[in-house]
């Protein structure tokens, strides 16, 4: 997959039940950061409704993604949870469905829709929030010079997290991808060549 440069995500976790034909269908969408926040919730949620009979997810990072019919015919449960999931084009996002057999068979179409139903209902719940991808850049320069990097960061889409004054100004900023060779090009010449840069990771924020 290739790293979007900006993402769709759900603000917190959220859950939601649907009952047909006598099964129901208990839904689980779960803000994530990574595969191991993804296999705790999961193995979370396989303990606490241990006796359910299946535990079917499907979820999406910014560079894989995985579902799983757990037990249920194939292509009526995981695709359909996760078709949910592109319907809203969410990012960092695990969806469990967790479903009790009420005695009745559904059928293969209607099983689909049940687990499409279940996922598309806990997202009309959330509130979908929007994150942009930036490089993390540390910027250590005099006390002096604090004033221009104010100015600097003001006038741009870039952003300043904070500034820790020691024994000099260090500033931790979040810069556009795009932007990040002529934003360094600018500090260097709106101080003079003076000041350190030290770029880390991407995030999104």
């Amino acid at each position: 997959m290739t790293e979007p440069n900006e993402i769709n995500i759900i603000d917190k976790s959220y859950n939601y039940e649907i009952k047909e034909k006598g099964s129901r269908f208990r839904t689980f969408a779960i803000p994530v950061e990574n595969e191991d926040e993804i296999s705790s919730n999961l193995q979370n949620l396989r303990k606490k409704y241990f006796d359910a009979s299946h535990h079917c997810f499907a979820y999406k990072l910014t560079d894989t993604f995985k579902y799983s019919d757990a037990g249920e015919p194939s292509g009526t449960a995981g695709i359909r949870i996760y078709n949910a999931i592109e319907h809203y084009n969410l990012y960092n996002i695990l969806i469990v469905v967790v479903r009790y057999f009420g005695g009745t068979k559904l059928g293969i179409g209607g099983l689909g829709r049940a687990y499409y139903e279940s996922a598309l209902s806990v997202l009309k719940k959330a509130e979908i929030k929007r994150k942009f991808l930036y490089a993390k850049v540390f910027i250590k320069i005099d006390f002096e010079l604090a004033q221009k990097m104010f100015h600097l960061f003001n006038n741009s889409d870039n952003k300043i997290l904070n500034v820790n004054y020691s024994d000099e100004a260090i500033f931790e900023c979040l810069i556009k991808p795009g932007t990040l060779e002529t934003t360094i090009r600018d500090i260097i010449n709106s101080t003079g060549g003076k000041a350190e840069i030290t770029t880390s990771e991407r995030i999104f924020y």
